[in-house]
């Protein structure tokens, strides 16, 4: 055995001290989480209680300067529940109302990576806002690499949010989104400066309430507002402000021509 390499490896753990072991039990966690919400086949009184001792595990590893001590408390995420039931199931009706595919609320549930984005989003979110560590951006982390969806738990979402087909989707940490906006695949809500020194600014933009905004739009920097009722269309890059009820497009020039040359050419 090299001894040599095995203190190298050691000492490099020691100086980061990961746990890949949270990261896992953070992803069982999320995904029992959403089990125990929508599963009919799920056992909510037993998934509760299985919740509650995953919770104090991945709790207990994230903090371990607080192991065992209530600041973070199971019952402070359980209290939260109804609100969040209310919420989600806005979300999903909101979804069904405007997404001419749907064919039941079921199908949101089961079928659509948008809500499963947002219910991990909504959930991680009450975590976030208890100040606890890690675990919220790794439930939002695993609700991205299932459906390519990235929503940072310090964005600020409000009622009716409906993320049609998703992929690509990235949704900044101080991002404020409004009620009922609607968005597409690929479409960023980012920083205009990436810059550590910005850290505890406002990066990212505000979408007022009924906004859609298609498929690939970019929307950069923490003072760009998208005023009520504005449609933004697909590929368009913003990063000023738009006013209320205002459409923006992206206009670009297309040439069709023949590839077969014709005889007098």
């Amino acid at each position: 055995m090299d001894i040599n390499l095995v203190n190298v490896i050691n000492q490099h753990k020691a100086s980061i001290k990961v746990s890949l072991t949270l990261k896992e039990e953070s992803q069982q966690f999320t995904k029992l989480l959403f089990k125990a919400f929508y599963d009919c086949d799920t056992d909510a009184h037993k998934a509760l209680q299985d919740l509650e001792h995953l919770f104090v595990k991945i709790r207990n590893r994230a903090c371990p300067e607080i192991k065992d001590k209530p600041c973070k408390r199971w019952e402070d995420f359980k209290d939260k529940i109804p609100d969040l039931y209310a919420s989600l199931k806005m979300d999903a009706e909101a979804i069904y109302n405007n997404d001419p595919a749907s064919q039941s609320i079921e199908e949101i549930y089961l079928a659509y990576p948008g809500f499963f984005a947002i219910s991990i989003y909504r959930m991680a979110r009450v975590f976030y806002q208890l100040n606890l560590p890690l675990i919220p951006r790794l439930m939002t982390e695993y609700a991205h690499s299932v459906t390519g969806i990235d929503i940072h738990p310090g964005a600020q979402i409000g009622a009716s949010f409906f993320i049609d087909h998703g992929t690509g989707v990235v949704i900044g940490e101080t991002t404020t989104i409004k009620d009922s906006v609607k968005i597409y695949q690929g479409v960023t809500l980012g920083a205009l400066t990436v810059k550590k020194q910005y850290q505890n600014t406002k990066r990212h933009p505000t979408i007022e309430d009924h906004v859609t905004i298609y498929a690939n739009a970019t929307i950069l920097g923490g003072d760009t507002v998208i005023g009520t009722g504005s449609v933004i269309g697909g590929n368009t890059w913003l990063t000023k402000s738009v006013p209320s009820h205002s459409v923006v497009t992206h206009n670009h020039q297309i040439e069709i021509f023949s590839k077969i040359k014709k005889a007098d050419e």
